[in-house]
């Protein structure tokens, strides 16, 4: 369900335990977001609000969040006049998403000061308003400046104003007549009341209660399958719903994970429940939103991470195509050679006027009857200097584009395998671990300098050293008494395969194809078995791009046969001695 007034109050009538509670930090970790921590009783509290337009929200965390060096204006304003003060009271009132903290304190000469922080939760228009005396406002996160009759001004020195609703209060409803009134005010039949009408009406006419909470109160109360609602469903609807508002003791609510069948994801719900602990729903939307953001972190990271790379290699699969046509062309470089040779060999015979054509015994094929195309502006003897020119060309081209050919190839068997990992990804840090080891590469430098910048610094990469207890995190099997180590990425590859591993260790890679190096520490052990080396090869086809194939090839040999030449890209060695095993993916 979406965070509407319904969870607004239930978190709010949780945090009534804190009031009292000292503030003690304020900080800002983004333009969004804002903590309040907060001791009472001996113990500390950390009050989060988010003011992001799809993630807004209030309730305690226990996650901690960077604290930035330079601190915003408007967290310099609030530790300036909310810190040291107690809070005297938490309201939210009417369902409506608008909480106002009341803080109350004594100045420098022991005079009580009254001080309120508004968090008004309305999407788009999320603000944190810091009002004095008389409701005056000291500041906002954010100015707006009304340009119709229809919005507030927010701006210092002016007198806050709550915002209005034409919604009905759910809590002024006295009875199920007039809930049902109030759905049927535009005289619709109750014959018409479908499940999607019937939630967006009730979410429409009542302030506070969301489309997803009514679809999830449809799922409680077996009514999914209804598709007219009669005054029996209706009440069910209104008593289910009174139960949940009229509840002021959180500890019968709970808050639980749904399956959000329009979105594929998980959505969250308010349930009636008992005996659940404090502050169970404020920790419950933490850990929701906290798993959420970083989801949505990483799928933003990672595609903006696959963008770059994929445009590089496409850019290069066109430098190799246009390499190939070259290549194609220079194919004919020995028939000018011939051309240019039959030319100068005979032109004491050839009469000295141009000429498009000209046919001779070609003496290479038995004096066979060859003809040769000719520029009718030259004659046929500079015709053949002209044949020899390109002939030098296309040798000199065929040598430098060979070469380019050969790197080219290099270039796009490291992008794919780039390609392959960004894929694996399960994290940020993964992404991050990518992110910087193409940083370094010249194919993408130029490409994440600006993105380099861009990248939140609270993320660092350990470097991996030559030390056996470096942070480095391979994937690990167990096959009978034996470890498999696969490396996520090219950067943990080299580390594994050239620092880490042994030299009496086994190492295992797909053949000519994009995968993750794969190590069997032997640790003095005696050679595997045959069922080993298959399982640790299927493995290693399991953790590469052939993944979905059959019949895949993989080269084994030990560690000391595998080397990296000088100047290889992240991830690429070279090896010989080795032996292969055709098996089929594990899936």
């Amino acid at each position: 369900m979406a965070f509407d007034g319904i969870i607004t109050k239930a978190i709010v009538c949780e945090l009534q335990e804190i009031i009292g509670a000292r503030v003690d930090k304020i900080y800002q970790p983004s333009k969004n977001d804002v903590v309040i921590g907060l001791y009472i009783n001996g113990k500390n509290y950390a009050l989060n609000i988010c003011t992001d337009s799809r993630n807004y929200r209030i309730h305690l965390t226990t996650h901690s969040k960077p604290n930035p060096q330079n601190a915003l204006n408007f967290c310099m304003l609030l530790r300036k006049n909310l810190i040291g003060l107690r809070i005297k009271n938490i309201i939210c009132a009417n369902l409506e998403r608008v909480i106002t903290i009341e803080f109350e304190g004594f100045d420098d000469i022991d005079d009580i000061i009254n001080k309120k922080l508004i968090i008004e939760l309305m999407g788009k228009h999320c603000n944190i308003i810091l009002l004095g005396e008389n409701n005056v406002i000291i500041d906002s996160l954010r100015h707006i400046s009304s340009d119709n009759e229809l919005t507030r001004d927010i701006l210092p020195h002016i007198k806050y104003t709550y915002p209005i609703t034409t919604k009905t209060n759910f809590l002024e409803l006295d009875n199920f007549e007039q809930f049902k009134n109030k759905i049927l005010l535009s005289n619709i039949s109750t014959d018409i009341l479908n499940k999607e009408f019937l939630s967006k009406t009730i979410s429409d006419t009542f302030n506070g209660i969301s489309t997803s909470f009514v679809q999830n109160v449809f799922s409680v109360l077996n009514l999914n399958n209804t598709t007219n609602f009669n005054d029996s469903d209706l009440e069910k609807i209104y008593l289910y719903i009174k139960d949940i508002v009229l509840s002021n003791n959180t500890t019968t609510l709970d808050c639980t994970f749904i399956e959000n069948t329009s979105r594929k994801s998980k959505d969250f719900a308010l349930l009636k429940n008992d005996n659940i602990l404090p502050f169970h729903i404020n920790f419950f939307i933490d850990d929701y939103y906290f798993n959420k953001e970083n989801n949505e972190n990483f799928k933003l990271y990672r595609d903006n991470i696959s963008k770059l790379i994929l445009v590089t290699l496409k850019k290069y699969k066109k430098r190799l195509a246009n390499i190939n046509n070259k290549l194609k062309e220079c194919e004919n470089l020995d028939i000018y050679k011939l051309y240019g040779e039959l030319i100068t060999a005979n032109l004491y015979r050839i009469p000295n006027h141009n000429v498009d054509k000209i046919s001779l015994e070609n003496y290479y094929d038995n004096n066979t009857l060859i003809t040769i195309s000719l520029d009718q502006r030259y004659s046929p003897a500079y015709n053949a200097k002209l044949f020899f020119k390109k002939y030098n060309k296309l040798k000199n081209a065929l040598k430098i584009v060979t070469a380019q050919k050969e790197e080219t190839l290099k270039e796009l068997n490291y992008i794919e395998s780039v390609v392959y990992e960004l894929e694996l990804c399960t994290s940020i840090d993964d992404v991050v671990n990518i992110f910087e080891e193409i940083s370094d590469n010249s194919i993408f430098k130029e490409k994440t300098s600006d993105l380099k910048q861009k990248k939140n610094q609270k993320i660092k990469k350990s470097k991996l050293t030559t030390n056996k207890k470096a942070n480095f995190n391979p994937i690990k099997y167990n096959i009978e008494d034996y470890t498999l180590l696969i490396g996520r990425n090219n950067f943990e590859n080299d580390y594994l395969t050239l620092k880490y591993a042994r030299k009496n260790d086994l190492w295992f890679h797909v053949k000519d194809i994009p995968g993750s190096h794969c190590v069997l520490l032997l640790e003095n052990k005696s050679i595997p078995s045959d069922n080993i080396l298959v399982k640790c090869a299927e493995l290693a086809a399991s953790h590469s791009k052939a993944e979905n194939s059959s019949n895949v090839p993989v080269d084994f040999c030990e560690i000391k046969y595998v080397k990296k030449p000088n100047g290889a890209k992240p991830g690429m060695v070279i090896y010989t001695n080795n032996k292969t095993l055709y098996v089929t993916p594990l899936i």
